[in-house]
């Protein structure tokens, strides 16, 4: 599937804000929330449908609703930023929880949790806002398509080139929405020019 980079001047602006290192966490938090509710729109816009009747205060017509319900999984932490805006979005919605914990001297990320809702006829939406060399990415998507779930999408604020191709190696027809596609990974491999530990910059750690 192809890369999904979001062409919207709010996205822009709010990109600029979160790579800017002067930006507070409360003003950080805020511009994460209109990012992730830009990119879930972008990730469901052919959300499947179905039609029902109802009742307005003139008359009874049709009309439609969604079919299925939506699974919103984040990695654990950064991505906990992404997860309330999309659940206000949808009606019905539930939470699954990945924890991965990247070590800062292999760059190897260690499971240390796992929560999830049952998965069987859902649309899965994966969140972490930093996809930098795909490895935390793809044993989520690893953990998830084996506990059931079929119909993926993975949204990340920015990505970067090799953790990119890396999901795309693994599982070539989930779709990756982003924000930015950036230049490349530094040898600590963090994504360049980026926005630094997003985590950190989230909770102001």
């Amino acid at each position: 599937m192809p890369l999904h980079i979001l062409d919207h001047p709010l996205a822009a602006h709010a990109l600029t804000h979160l790579r800017d290192r002067t930006t507070k966490p409360a003003t950080f938090r805020t511009l994460c929330h209109h990012v992730a509710v830009l990119l879930a729109l972008e990730a469901t816009r052919d959300l499947a449908l179905r039609e029902t009747a109802i009742d307005t205060p003139l008359e009874r017509t049709r009309g439609l609703v969604l079919a299925r319900p939506l699974v919103v999984v984040p990695i654990l932490r950064a991505g906990l930023g992404m997860v309330e805006s999309i659940v206000s979005l949808f009606p019905d919605v539930s939470v699954g929880y990945i924890g991965l914990e990247r070590d800062h001297t292999t760059a190897v990320a260690r499971s240390y949790y796992c929560k999830l809702p049952p998965l069987a006829g859902t649309r899965v939406l994966l969140v972490d806002p930093m996809l930098a060399t795909g490895g935390s990415a793809v044993q989520a998507l690893d953990v998830i398509t084996q506990t059931g779930g079929g119909e993926l999408a993975l949204l990340n604020i920015v990505a970067s080139p090799e953790g990119v191709r890396a999901v795309e190696n693994a599982y070539p027809h989930i779709p990756i929405f982003t924000c930015a596609l950036d230049r490349e990974l530094d040898q600590r491999k963090y994504i360049l020019p980026g926005l630094g530990d997003f985590g950190d910059r989230l909770y102001g750690t």
